[in-house]
């Protein structure tokens, strides 16, 4: 059975009147990544605080590791490695300078500092520009350099707290697959992000917050599995044949929706051979389709759902 390293029961943040955590609990096993979505404001950086041993919590508990992250703040901090949402490299040292200073200080002596330094520039694909000052980096070398830092101790517990904001998309992908890499090689990840198809890529479980509260979790195929079936979205080439339409996908017993903006009929099925009773149904009302698709619950839809009926 593999080991629990991030636990949180029943934790509570409040900050005056507000209410930032109310009664979260999760758990992350080994070699496993957890993400934790939510949109700003949700709660999502403040439990990372939590759990990073930055705030205590007004009430409930945490581990780490195995270890408390009250009352064994040491012993926490000295297992994990955490990326914010902004890179925080000093701009003024190279590359290497910036790895083998956090090597320094984390008791490393100068040879197995530059060792380290190089070890992460190399994986990181960072070793051209090793001697290059952080400030002439591109926003997704600085990311990688960020999470090169976090990595110097060789932790066995990562936070990302939203790590790919502002990348471009080939920036982003890179990332991704890095921290596949560290997954496969035993790493725990929480990660937290606001990008659904990050979570839906890199998490092996996903908890939904909003307003500081826990309104799903599970794997992204169980949650899409709460939010309902496949549709058939269709495409009309008239908008004035939409009513039409819509009569007759009723008559073969759908519920479909209209988009008017886009002239689009979103129609849930329960089987992919349900496609054929739409494509008859429109066929019957003599109406012309522009493009019509069968597709499966996104994250996305898991999100705006949850979110939007989140518990009172």
């Amino acid at each position: 059975m593999n080991d629990i390293m991030i636990e949180a029961v029943d934790v509570t943040m409040t900050f005056g009147d507000v209410v930032a955590l109310d009664g979260v609990s999760a758990q992350v096993p080994r070699g496993s990544v957890l993400g934790l979505l939510g949109h700003n404001g949700a709660g999502k950086t403040t439990l990372v605080n939590v759990l990073t041993t930055v705030l205590p919590p007004t009430s409930g508990s945490a581990t780490v590791g195995g270890f408390d992250v009250v009352r064994q703040g040491d012993q926490v901090r000295g297992r994990i490695g955490l990326t914010g949402q902004f890179a925080s490299v000093d701009e003024q040292l190279s590359g290497v300078d910036n790895l083998v200073l956090i090597a320094r200080l984390l008791g490393a002596g100068r040879r197995e500092a530059r060792a380290r330094a190089d070890e992460l520039l190399d994986l990181f694909d960072l070793t051209d520009a090793a001697r290059r000052t952080a400030k002439t980096y591109s926003g997704g070398m600085r990311r990688r350099l960020d999470l090169a830092a976090s990595l110097v101790g060789r932790p066995d517990v990562i936070f990302l707290d939203e790590p790919t904001t502002g990348l471009d998309p080939v920036s982003r992908v890179g990332l991704w697959e890095i921290v596949e890499g560290l997954v496969g090689d035993g790493t725990t990840v929480l990660l937290t992000t606001q990008y659904l198809d990050e979570a839906d890529r890199l998490a092996d479980s996903i908890t939904v917050l909003a307003e500081g509260r826990v309104v799903a979790s599970g794997t992204a195929a169980q949650l899409k599995a709460q939010v309902g079936k496949r549709a058939v979205h269709v495409t009309l080439v008239s908008p004035q044949d939409a009513p039409a339409a819509i009569v007759s996908l009723e008559r073969h017993g759908l519920a479909p929706v209209l988009d008017e903006p886009r002239s689009e009929l979103r129609t849930p099925v329960g089987a992919s051979s349900d496609l054929a009773v739409v494509v008859r149904a429109l066929d019957e009302a003599r109406v012309e389709v522009a493009e019509l698709a069968l597709t499966e619950p996104s994250l996305d839809d898991v999100y705006l759902t949850l979110a939007k009926n989140k518990a009172a």
